[in-house]
């Protein structure tokens, strides 16, 4: 089975997109299973995990809803605020819907670095093990350490992070988040997405400026701990879906089936 890993939808007038607006004019419009279902036939992807794209409970419900009409959608990350009080008693009721495989907080949008590492938080992570669940880390090179500190103190918290923690690549800086994500890959059982990277470098990219990204995150984790995601259609900023399809499977190479399906079935616990 051939799966996306990483996919979002969504619906203008819902609302509650704080990061969508008109100047982003190629993605100011609706995305829905309808216009995703030609690229992933042509690319011959079995099915999907479905990822937040908005920080409030009716994104899980309107994604829960998408996953009940589709069953390409094979799992949905949502969202719940880690922060509340009862986000241990939301979370238990969210993990009843076998859909349900995954919860996202948007870390990179959070002002405060450290965030992840409020004492408050921990029932909600605790939660989450107790529930099978996994924590997708939306993160970026600047959060490494504290992911790190965070894995050190949650050790059974099945983890993937997202799109490779989103090296600068269009500045071609990489040592030290390259550094950053072989400490992650050594010293944690974390899992690493192969997705959003296109979106990080420049408009005119080229497999060349991907290839040495991609051949770290294989060499540290490992294709048994790595996992393609399409990121569309935030990736169509940069690419169609079956440029960044066929430019992932070309520098995968013979890793494909762990990476292009069977670590995100193991990963998300997916039927």
């Amino acid at each position: 089975m051939k799966i996306d890993a990483h996919q979002h939808f969504w619906a203008i007038a819902r609302g509650d997109y704080g990061w969508l607006t008109p100047d982003i004019a190629p993605l100011y419009h609706d995305f829905q299973p309808r216009d995703l279902r030609p690229h992933l036939s042509a690319c011959g992807v079995d099915g999907t995990v479905l990822v937040q794209a908005a920080p409030t409970d009716a994104e899980t419900t309107y994604m829960l809803s998408l996953a009940a009409q589709n069953d390409f959608i094979l799992g949905v990350v949502g969202w719940v605020d880690f922060e509340a009080t009862d986000a241990p008693d939301q979370i238990a009721a969210l993990a009843q819907n076998p859909k349900l495989v995954g919860l996202r907080p948007m870390i990179q949008d959070i002002a405060d670095d450290a965030w992840m590492l409020r004492p408050a938080l921990s029932p909600a992570f605790e939660a989450m093990i107790a529930h099978d669940l996994t924590f997708d880390a939306l993160v970026q090179p600047r959060h490494l350490d504290t992911l790190m500190t965070l894995l050190d103190h949650h050790p059974m918290l099945r983890t993937v992070i997202d799109h490779g923690a989103k090296p600068d690549i269009r500045a071609g800086h990489f040592d030290d988040w390259a550094t950053g994500m072989a400490r992650l890959a050594s010293d944690t059982n974390a899992h690493c997405k192969l997705s959003g990277l296109v979106t990080e470098a420049n408009a005119d990219w080229t497999p060349t400026d991907i290839a040495p990204y991609v051949a770290h995150l294989l060499s540290c984790f490992g294709p048994e701990r790595v996992i393609w995601g399409s990121d569309w259609p935030v990736s169509t900023l940069a690419a169609t879906y079956q440029r960044w399809h066929d430019v992932a499977l070309a520098l995968v190479g013979a890793d494909h089936p762990s990476v292009f399906g069977g670590t995100a079935q193991k990963a998300y616990r997916l039927a």
